[in-house]
């Protein structure tokens, strides 16, 4: 048996189609397994016999992944209580197998020839199985590396393979181990902050994506239990499409992933209703360990308060404690909205109507801010049709409510607040049936799209920080006059009742690059003066962990490296990811252009296996 206790089951599985309706009770609606199914039940995965440890290297005993856990919370209050009573710093060695080397920031893997025996044995486990893919491929591996939505520096990686079971993560993750390779989970791959990242040394690429099933739906519980690769918007579909008046709250990109939701603590336009993923959204979740030991945060009850909560251990942590594999996702109600929009003579005035507006604690789902340069894209869009919106700082609202009869209610209210004088708001448009909320909807959320119509040929840097509300106007008057003297073109979307604001920066040259890198870099430095955070909900990845130091504090910043070390002795789950080097007084380390440029057209050539992060 796995070592993993859970539940029994409410749902039944039957070999079939995945995707398949079998039956519905009063207590479950069950999903077919598509080929194995990720249950605790499975027989046990041993390590592969034919492997050995990388050359020279000698055995250390394992000690309990849950052991190292309960480690890592003695350690870390010892140390938090250290910084507390002292300015000396405090360093705690977790020992690995070389006693002095700190395998966080001075990790040691397996050398190339150790790596191509890690692939012959990957090979060699899943030769058997028709569905995993074991891909060396450079393009394939390039692609897993890479990614369009960002541009921080990477290399590829050595290999990606493709599980479907828990069962098969086990066995990814015991290879690793037994070559000193490290391991990096991939899945929508919409991250913007290089999450999905390879190592200068290369690693195993654990592509998730298909692992998409939904296993389990509790429409009487209100949750349902899925695998990570499952996309939030098709679980939504599937939801609409089995008559179940549920859905998946968060709304991050269209093809987000609940693993890497989970994983990034990802939220959306709803986070104002909803709040985000390190809310309750995830109740429990399926982990392999950097040790290959399978574990379960906790059961299904809405709450519990049997210790702390182990599930919000790795929300955040971007796959670097463990590789998720089944997740409880709690559902919300699906009520009837509908959506307006209104303008206002600057951001600073909108701001002070929603102010009002949530404090009169109406139905609100969602409520953004947008600039005069995105409503200048929108219209760009929507050519030759004449110009949809004037171009002035506006508000899209959606409301929310139990009838539509409540939807009137608040708009109404709404309407009657941001038409004060004070506020000074006008335009306003209530969409006149559900087609119309949904047009005029697509158009807030067509923002990227619409954004690089401002600049033929360009291509744009998507970033966002967070403040509390009432600096956004600040936070974004200062960031709009620093993009303008910069000579960048941009335009800005914020989800303003969390203070959170998104800027497209736009570039054609790399020269046009480097100043949207110093850009985002002061707006980071900004947000963080402003008592705020350099990422309301794109994650840190490597674009943004050097910032941790001065918004977490040194102390802070310290216990989340000593649970990674307590976790992950040897550094092999995403290394080079949200755990920041050692702060450097007045420097920011963003990677030159041509030295970016130079890691993503060649492949690296290892000379040694020790790197620094």
């Amino acid at each position: 048996m796995l070592p993993i206790r859970r539940l029994a089951p409410t749902a039944r599985f039957v070999e079939g189609s995945s995707r398949s309706l079998l039956q519905r009770s009063p207590r479950s609606v069950a999903f077919v397994g598509a080929r194995r199914h990720n249950s605790s039940s499975s027989s046990t995965v041993p390590p592969p016999q034919n492997s050995a440890p990388p050359q020279g290297e000698h055995h250390v005993p394992q000690l309990p992944p849950a052991l190292y856990i309960a480690l890592a919370c003695v350690f870390s209050g010892f140390f938090g209580y250290g910084i507390s009573q002292s300015r000396r710093k405090v360093t705690i060695n977790i020992e690995t197998h070389s006693p002095h080397r700190d395998a966080l920031t001075n990790p040691e893997y397996g050398s190339p020839e150790d790596f191509q025996r890690a692939i012959r044995d990957l090979k060699h486990a899943f030769e058997n199985d028709t569905e995993v893919r074991v891909e060396t491929d450079p393009e394939v591996v390039k692609v897993h590396g890479f990614s369009e939505n960002d541009y921080h520096p990477g290399f590829p990686h050595t290999v990606v393979v493709s599980p479907q079971t828990t069962e098969d993560v086990v066995k990814i993750v015991h290879i690793a181990n037994n070559y000193r390779m490290p391991v990096i989970a991939y899945s929508g791959a919409t991250s913007l902050e290089g999450q999905f990242r390879s190592t200068p040394v290369g690693g195993i690429c654990v592509d998730m994506s298909g692992m998409d099933r939904i296993l389990e739906i509790h429409e009487e519980d209100s949750d349902l239990v899925c695998q990570p690769g499952a996309r939030w918007m098709d679980v939504n579909d599937t939801l609409k499409e089995k008559g179940i008046p549920l859905f998946v709250p968060l709304d991050p990109a269209p093809g987000a992933t609940i693993g890497g939701m989970l994983a990034t603590g990802c939220s959306g336009t709803n986070a104002v209703r909803y709040g985000t993923a390190k809310g309750e959204w995830f109740l429990n979740a399926t982990v392999v360990l950097p040790s290959g030991e399978v574990i379960k945060t906790r059961r299904r009850a809405r709450k519990s308060s049997a210790g702390f909560d182990v599930t919000k251990l790795f929300i955040g942590a971007e796959g670097t404690l463990g590789i998720v594999t089944e997740v409880t996702v709690r559902l919300a109600p699906l009520l009837p909205t509908t959506v307006a929009v209104v303008h206002f003579p600057d951001v600073q005035k909108a701001t002070e109507a929603v102010r009002e507006i949530m404090n009169r604690g109406v139905g609100i789902q969602c409520v953004e801010l947008v600039d005069d340069e995105f409503m200048h894209a929108t219209n760009l869009f929507h050519r030759p049709s004449p110009p949809k919106y004037a171009i002035k700082d506006s508000l899209f609202f959606k409301f929310q409510g139990p009838s539509q009869a409540s939807l009137k209610e608040t708009a109404a209210i709404v309407k009657s607040i941001v038409e004060k004088k004070e506020y000074g708001g006008s335009g306003w448009k209530l969409a006149k049936n559900e087609q119309e909320a949904g047009d005029i909807w697509m158009d807030r959320k067509n923002a990227h799209y619409a954004g690089l119509g401002l600049l033929e040929g360009a291509r744009g840097w998507a970033t966002d920080v967070c403040v509390p509300f009432s600096k956004l106007p600040q936070l974004v008057y200062e960031t709009k006059k620093d993009i303008k003297d910069s000579g960048i073109v941009s335009h800005i979307v914020g989800h303003v009742g969390d203070g959170n604001f998104h800027a497209l920066l736009l570039f054609r040259d790399d020269r046009e690059l480097e100043t949207v890198r110093e850009l985002v870099h002061r707006m980071v430095e900004r947000a963080i003066s402003l008592d705020g955070t350099c990422t309301g909900e794109h994650g840190v990845g490597m674009g943004k962990k050097e910032y941790l130091y001065e918004e977490l504090g040194e102390g802070t910043v310290e216990l989340m490296k000593n649970i990674k070390r307590t976790i992950d002795p040897h550094n092999l789950f995403n290394p080079g990811k949200l755990y920041p080097d050692s702060p450097v007084p007045g420097q920011h380390h963003q990677q030159p252009v041509a030295q970016q440029q130079q890691a993503e057209t060649a492949t690296p050539q290892v000379v040694k296996t020790v790197v620094q992060f």
